[in-house]
């Protein structure tokens, strides 16, 4: 069984400058096109969502990583115990350190930190999804999580209306549209990494919409790549596009400093199931990625966008 550490604070961990700038390097490493939009952050944000992406990503090494086969139910739990020490303050480990300064900077509540927990806790015991809405719940858990920690960190801006009546209304916090965000993203990862989690016996597509198209868990498998799939998989692409479009709608309610790198981001990893299309829905072999050049290109798009939507 893979050992977490109990909870306890250490004196000898490394200042938060270096944390922030491990996290940073995390972030580069593993998610590029994500790290993209994280730099035209103002400073103190983008070092926020560092320190967010890297727990994230050491929660999801658990059940993914090179140690994964030791993980159980009793490591999660004692991950979870580790978290509360961080919302706590009392950092145990260095890449905590960043993490825990985020958090006083940027009050967030811990639930959807639990949640993720959770969805990684979904990979110990099941590796297919019957359904679309077994998938979302676990999307939700892995990916729409990151919207919610991420609002803290965004903020939200004032009603753009102007109109003298709605002055005193109430904020509107883009929840939903943060959760979309995240299931979009984490549909365009499982698209995209077919071949990689076939690999290892994971499917994740929805069993019903396999069949829906006549295509099954064999054919997948073995990297058939026909009408049947290319059918099914255009249909995938069109749902996760939905959930992008309903993220889109909530850019508008944060704080101006914040929506560049959100459209940014989405734009970006909207741009794989693009590219997936480019090659011909071939998942086992290529990997989809966006080509620098139209990285480069899609940014003043974003950065319209940003300024009238």
């Amino acid at each position: 069984m893979l050992q977490i550490p109990k909870p306890k604070p250490k004196s000898n961990l490394i200042s938060v400058t270096e944390s922030y700038e491990s996290c940073r390097e995390i972030t580069a490493e593993y998610a590029k096109t994500f790290y993209l939009g994280t730099l035209l952050m103002p400073k103190e944000k983008s070092k926020a969502i560092w320190a967010i992406y890297a727990w994230c990503r050491r929660t999801d090494e658990l059940v993914d990583g090179a140690k994964a086969q030791y993980t159980t139910e009793e490591t999660l739990s004692q991950w979870e115990q580790q978290l509360e020490s961080v919302f706590a303050g009392r950092p145990i480990d260095n890449i905590d350190v960043a993490l825990a300064d985020t958090i006083q900077r940027f009050p967030m509540d811990i639930q959807p930190f639990r949640d993720m927990i959770a969805g990684q806790g979904m990979d110990l015991y099941r590796n297919r999804y019957q359904t679309f809405e077994e998938l979302k719940l676990y999307c939700y858990r892995v990916a729409g999580t990151v919207g919610l920690m991420s609002n803290a960190v965004l903020g939200i801006g004032k009603s753009n209306t102007g109109v003298p009546w709605e002055r005193d209304r109430p904020k509107y916090i883009p929840t939903k549209e943060a959760i979309a965000l995240g299931i979009a993203m984490q549909l365009t990862n499982i698209l995209r990494d077919v071949g990689e989690d076939a690999e290892r016996g994971r499917i994740y597509l929805p069993l019903d919409d396999l069949a829906a198209f006549d295509y099954t868990e064999q054919d997948l498998l073995a990297g058939v790549n026909d009408q049947r799939w290319k059918a099914m998989m255009a249909f995938q692409i069109k749902r996760a596009r939905k959930y992008y479009k309903e993220a889109e709608r909530g850019i508008k309610y944060l704080i101006r400093d914040s929506r560049l790198p959100v459209w940014a981001s989405l734009m970006l990893y909207q741009g794989i199931l693009d590219a997936i299309e480019r090659n011909n829905y071939d998942v086992f072999n290529k990997r989809a990625f966006v080509p620098k050049a139209i990285k480069i290109a899609s940014l003043p798009i974003a950065w319209l966008r940003a300024q009238v939507l």
